[in-house]
């Protein structure tokens, strides 16, 4: 089904079960145990071995030498797997780096070597006793100082091109009587999910199932069947359940490729799971940036230029951070520059973490327009509303389907209680605590994939829904079902999903904030191709019926939709996509962040006292489901503003503190109770089913918000992030 016109008749529109606060059909799963992490999926591979990898010591150089006897000849030891032994290797097309390193070295802990035996123990015993000598080379592991011979990234599906112009931005940003030029950085950050990327593999003759945590299941099929050099189709990946991805997720990592390639040297299953060291130093994060803003504004608060430039950097063939990305699209300004510049850096890969681009960029874009705002003399909301926009800014004439940003900022600070903040900082204090206020923009893009599904309607009057589409905690059992419910007028619990395996139709998978509105509208399509076929089986036309408490209605006729599948089951399978429509209009969600904090004024310790999203973002599916995932991207977000970094050895290029003792990440002491509010709205051209994504939507600006809240208290600006005591404690008021 092609969705490039807006649906009359939509039966998505009955709002019976959509649109509904539904609890999660997989709550009583994991709250039992019985939705099981996929190392611990212990009844579809008999009599696994285990696997357990030596990741390399050193950040770049090669390999001298390897000795593997001794760890070969330990007890319950069935093979050593190596970049020697492990036959020819092809790469995939989402994979940066090695996933089996050797001889060369592109990182530290880079998978050297897996060794399998017939218990865990044993593995790791033995691993212990592989020995390996390194041929150090110099590494390239300061971003700061690779930055002025980073040239522009290459353009890219998503990161779009890497350089715009619009107008003369150097001639106005130097005429204009107001400026602000300022530098900001955001560090290296984990994806710190509970569940480690891990994997069980076993082969059927030339045919390999996988079974693992994998947010992108067709792109991941296809990454390791062309790395192993096998067809695509001997190739099963299976995730139903994941225990968090936030990107971390999306592609194959070394835990199934080297569970693959020990399963075949062990003719039987192998399970391999990262240690957590290995998470944060082997698979991705995100990298960090270094962002010069000029904004130039006239006295009446119109911004005059606009320029972002953002340094990440990446291993060779990687991809940038886009942080520059969300300021082509946030504000109106007539002259504008962005440019987005990749260093190359031999650190572990940087890639794809909860909201790429906008979450760091809006740490850096809405800190700027507060001093903006501050030096204009101008209340930061009015300023961001005297510089909205209903159309694209660098494509003329192009409108946003939806766009109500500043109704978000205004409903926001109205229930927040805005008018009571002192507009000049440190003046608010409560005992021992500097007490302030901040807010930001909310904007992530609302990106479309296509998406499929198999409907099947079973004699049992039950549908069931097969889809690779995953669910990484977000919720997509539940709203998935909710749509099949409410297209085919049946209750929820005659619906049952099947997801995350490979056998089933390519969805969008999870990634991006598509995953709801896409893969929903798959589901939808589905559907709609089911209704004509029951309509064919009852013999009228399909749009003379009417479905509606598990019936078919049509003129005088009531057929019960099981009765319509007694001698067989109807099947259908279609899919979602949008034709032009992202050309036609600018899709994005919008949104308002509100923070207090309190600043001790001794210690300069923060507590975040409140907090508030408003969200536009079409039609909520379920709101409840909707709401967590704000709430945990705003929780997130809090994180990467005041302690999330990973230090980075400029010496030996690895990351330090990389477990979770060290890593430090919120925790319920650090986050006070959250309110959310989504705007009543829909949108009709970003899908049938008029939503767009949400799940991102709240990480991207709340750390500003928090990072504005604190220069409101103590009127200390921060502008390299994490936001901690020791950058303000200098600086802080007297304390009286």
């Amino acid at each position: 089904m092609k969705f490039d016109i807006p649906a009359t008749t939509n039966p998505i529109d009955q709002l019976k079960v959509i649109g509904k606060p539904m609890d999660r059909i997989d709550g009583p799963l994991k709250t039992s145990g019985a939705a099981p992490y996929a190392y611990e999926r212990h009844d579809v591979a008999p009599n696994p071995a285990y696997g357990y990898i030596v990741g390399a010591g050193i950040g770049k150089g090669r390999i001298a030498a390897m000795d593997v006897d001794a760890a070969r000849a330990s007890p319950g030891v069935l093979a050593v797997i190596t970049a020697r032994n492990a036959g020819k290797l092809g790469k995939g097309k989402f994979n940066t780096a090695k996933l089996l390193g050797g001889p060369e070295i592109d990182h530290y802990h880079q998978a050297l070597a897996l060794v399998v035996a017939n218990t865990f123990e044993q593995a790791r015993a033995a691993a212990q006793l592989v020995r390996i000598e390194y041929e150090r080379t110099p590494g390239r592991f300061d971003l700061a100082a690779a930055k002025s011979s980073a040239p522009l990234a290459k353009p890219s599906d998503f990161g779009g091109t890497p350089e715009s112009r619009i107008g003369d931005f150097e001639g106005a940003f130097a005429a204009a009587p107001v400026q602000i030029d300022a530098t900001y950085t955001t560090p290296d950050q984990s994806h710190a999910m509970m569940e480690p990327h891990a994997s069980i593999a076993a082969w059927q003759g030339d045919k390999l199932t996988v079974w693992t945590a994998n947010q992108m299941i067709d792109w991941s099929v296809g990454d390791m069947a062309k790395t192993l050099g096998i067809p695509k189709e001997n190739v099963r990946l299976v995730s139903p359940f994941i225990g968090g991805g936030f990107g971390g997720k999306l592609w194959v990592r070394a835990d199934a490729l080297l569970a693959a390639l020990g399963a075949r040297a062990v003719q039987r299953p192998v399970k391999v799971a990262l240690q957590r060291p290995l998470m944060i130093n082997n698979t991705t994060h995100r990298p960090a940036t270094i962002q010069r803003i000029r904004l130039a504004a006239g006295r009446d608060g119109k911004l005059i230029a606009t320029g972002h430039e953002s340094w990440s950097g990446d291993l060779p063939e990687g991809q940038p951070e886009t942080a520059a990305n969300q300021t082509r699209l946030l504000y109106a300004s007539p002259n504008r520059f962005t440019a987005t510049r990749l260093a190359v850096l031999d650190l572990p890969e940087g890639n794809a973490m909860r909201a790429p681009g906008e979450a760091p960029g809006m740490m850096a874009l809405e800190i700027a327009m507060d001093e903006m705002a501050e030096k204009l003399g101008m209340d930061p909301i009015e300023f961001r509303a005297r510089n909205d926009t209903q159309v694209d800014p660098e494509q003329a004439g192009r409108p946003f389907s939806q766009r109500r940003l500043i109704e978000c900022m205004r409903l926001g600070a109205e229930k927040f209680g805005w008018g009571r903040r002192k507009a000049q900082p440190a003046q608010l204090r409560d005992g021992r605590w500097l007490v302030g206020m901040g807010v930001a923009a909310a904007f992530r893009n609302n990106l479309l994939m296509k998406s499929a599904a198999r409907v099947r309607l079973g004699k049992d009057g039950v549908l069931t829904v097969e889809t690779d589409m995953t669910d990484i905690g977000t919720g997509s059992y539940t709203i998935i079902a909710q749509t099949a419910a409410e297209t085919m007028g049946l209750p929820l619990e005659k619906v049952l999903v099947r997801l995350g395996d490979s056998a089933f139709p390519v969805s969008c998978g999870s990634g991006g904030q598509w995953g709801g509105n896409s893969s929903s509208s798959g589901v939808y399509a589905a559907c709609m191709k089911l209704r004509e076929v029951i309509a064919q089986a009852a013999g009228v036309t399909a749009l003379d019926a009417v479905f509606e408490g598990g019936m078919l209605h049509a003129g005088s006729r009531t057929v019960p939709l099981a009765q319509l599948a007694a001698d067989k089951d109807l099947v259908a399978e279609d899919f979602m996509e949008y034709g032009d429509l992202d050309k036609k209009f600018q899709q994005s969600t919008f949104g308002a962040h509100f923070v207090e904090v309190g600043v001790d004024a001794a210690t300069g310790e923060i507590r975040v006292r409140r907090m508030l999203a408003v969200c536009a973002a079409g039609r909520i599916l379920n709101p409840k489901a909707a709401r967590s995932q704000v709430i945990g991207a705003m929780t997130m977000g809090v994180g990467a503003a005041l302690m999330e970094e990973l230090a980075v050895d400029k010496r030996h290029g690895f990351f330090v503190n990389h477990d979770l003792a060290g890593y430090e990440v919120p925790v319920h002491a650090d986050i006070p109770h959250q309110d959310v509010i989504f705007l009543d709205e829909t949108d009709p051209i970003s899908s049938p089913l008029k939503a767009k994504g949400v799940g991102e939507l709240g990480i991207c600006g709340i750390a500003a918000a928090v990072a504005n809240a604190v220069y409101n208290a103590t009127g200390v600006r921060v502008r390299e992030y994490p936001v901690t005591l020791d950058k303000l404690l200098e600086r802080l008021p007297a304390v009286v």
